[in-house]
């Protein structure tokens, strides 16, 4: 499996299907503040991992179900829960997807064709129960089971091999070693304006003055590591944001929070204190 999925990743004849798709998905959701909710934008967490959690435990209790005597009824709400909710759960899922870089959109293609084929025997299996057909459900329920199993297999290399929406800057905080770092004197910063420094000579922070407050930032964009010190600064809902040149993110230089998408992840802001004139920060 390891081997087939790094040629999935290489595979470039995937990638006239998923542009493809990429363009339907970013026509079809174009309103802003639809993406970011699917992003999970107001959670500061993604939302398509919460909410594949719905589906997959419906149709696990199914399958557990269809092992006892006597649960048909039960095991057929529990399909039918499952299929409903994969719906919104899949819509989630391809938002993130197109604002991923194409390797990863090549295994996301098949994580979603795997968990296509899954719902559909899902759906299958539903229809074979409400037409009395238990048996035909159940084996059909088990083969959907198997696919979209499958399919979290896909995901869990597509997340946690290739990054796909974890925080990508996060990292940077580990390499930082304990105690107090000198990044610059104050009398030399300028007000709103975005300043690149680094922390033990390799860990790149934001610097953004306004008035006597500085917030230290990590530089790193946590949606694809984009460089947030040769972003801009914009005013959303009334709050100064730096906005990532890469594919958009933003967030409050106050305090983290992502206020737009496809980041579903806050970014890290340091502790800071001024020691004679030098202003210093840490480890959080």
């Amino acid at each position: 499996m390891r081997a087939l999925l790094t040629k999935v990743e290489q595979a470039s004849r995937l990638d006239r299907t998923g542009d493809r798709l990429q363009r339907v998905v970013l026509g079809t959701l174009r309103p802003r503040r639809l993406r970011d909710l699917l992003h999970g934008v107001t959670l500061g967490h993604p939302l398509h991992p919460a909410m594949v959690q719905v589906p997959v435990g419906a149709w696990i209790s199914a399958a557990v179900l269809d092992l006892m005597p006597g649960q048909r009824r039960p095991a057929t709400m529990l399909v039918g829960l499952g299929t409903a909710s994969a719906l919104p759960a899949a819509v989630a899922g391809l938002n993130d997807w197109a604002a991923l870089a194409r390797d990863q959109r090549r295994v996301g293609l098949v994580h979603a064709a795997t968990n296509t084929i899954g719902i559909g025997l899902y759906a299958g299996s539903l229809a074979a129960r409400l037409s009395g057909r238990h048996g035909v459900g159940r084996a059909l329920g088990f083969l959907g089971l198997s696919a979209v199993s499958l399919g979290a297999y896909v995901g869990g290399h597509l997340a946690y091999k290739q990054g796909a929406q974890v925080n990508q800057s996060v990292s940077e905080l580990h390499r930082m070693t304990d105690g107090w770092h000198s990044l610059a004197d104050m009398a030399t910063l300028p007000q709103r304006t975005l300043i690149t420094r680094e922390v033990d000579d390799d860990i790149s922070v934001i610097l953004y003055r306004h008035g006597d407050e500085v917030t230290v930032m990590l530089e790193r964009c946590p949606h694809q590591s984009g460089p947030l010190g040769e972003g801009e600064v914009q005013e959303i809902d009334g709050h100064a944001c730096v906005v990532c040149p890469w594919h958009g993110s933003a967030f409050r230089l106050n305090g983290g929070e992502v206020m737009q998408g496809p980041s579903g992840n806050d970014q890290q802001i340091l502790p800071t204190r001024i020691q004679n004139g030098v202003l210093q920060t840490r480890l959080p």
